[in-house]
């Protein structure tokens, strides 16, 4: 469970250019279910996603997670649900690396290095031995056919590829958010339908997963649970979508 409460996001507060991305959200998410914000182009959704996922905190309001506190080495460990926005930074860290996974729109992919490689960066901080999540990196790839690749540079790969090693990389941490911004941009129909598939098996498995999108194969697909449609940075509509 996310429970977003009155979350305000503003920019140069005080100043001439003073702009609010986000104004007085307040929502939950449900655990397990594929929640799609959809907007134009600066309606919001991607500055209320990367708040949700602890990569930047509200000007003001509080966010809720549920599931989360076991990831929380301090006082607060062994409660069902914790409020992260006043938590410190090295805290937030830790909730980002154990809790979400993130797919972003330009795939965000380290040029130079293999695709194994790049799937296993997110799991270098966390200490666990390199030979554990060197096999996890192994058997994603092989989940989404590109174990034959996994020695290659990720520049040598096609677009649905890069995609599919940016969704293993996301989930190399194993974690119960995933959080993806506009996933299908850069992709044609038919790879868009794949991935929405892809998110579909991972909410299969018990994984929330939250998009930002106004692509119609996303917001109109039958794996989408919630559709949450958003625009001058506030919520205009929210429902069920079966």
């Amino acid at each position: 469970m996310i429970e977003l409460s009155g979350i305000t996001k503003t920019f140069n507060s005080g100043q001439p250019n003073q702009f609010t991305a986000v104004d007085n959200v307040t929502l939950t998410v449900n655990p397990g279910q594929i929640t799609v914000f959809k907007g134009p182009s600066g309606s919001g959704k991607t500055s209320l996603l990367t708040m949700i996922g602890c990569m930047a905190r509200p000007t003001s309001g509080r966010i809720f997670l549920r599931g989360v506190a076991a990831a929380m080495p301090f006082q607060q460990e062994g409660r069902e649900v914790v409020e992260i926005t006043s938590l410190p930074e090295r805290f937030l860290n830790e909730i980002r690396r154990s809790t979400f996974g993130f797919i972003f729109q330009q795939f965000n992919l380290v040029k130079g290095i293999s695709v194994r490689e790049n799937v296993m960066l997110p799991a270098y901080p966390t200490g666990e031995p390199r030979a554990d999540f060197r096999a996890r990196a192994v058997d994603l790839l092989s989940q989404f056919g590109l174990t034959r690749h996994a020695g290659q540079r990720v520049e040598l790969l096609s677009g649905g590829e890069l995609q599919r090693v940016a969704i293993a990389r996301a989930l190399i941490n194993s974690p119960s958010i995933i959080v993806a911004d506009e996933p299908t941009a850069h992709l044609d129909s038919k790879l868009s339908h794949e991935f929405m598939e892809i998110a579909g098996r991972l909410k299969g498995e018990g994984k929330s997963v939250l998009i930002a999108s106004h692509d119609p194969i996303v917001f109109d697909s039958p794996m989408t649970d919630t559709l949450v449609e958003m625009r001058d940075g506030a919520i205009v509509d929210s429902g069920n979508c079966r």
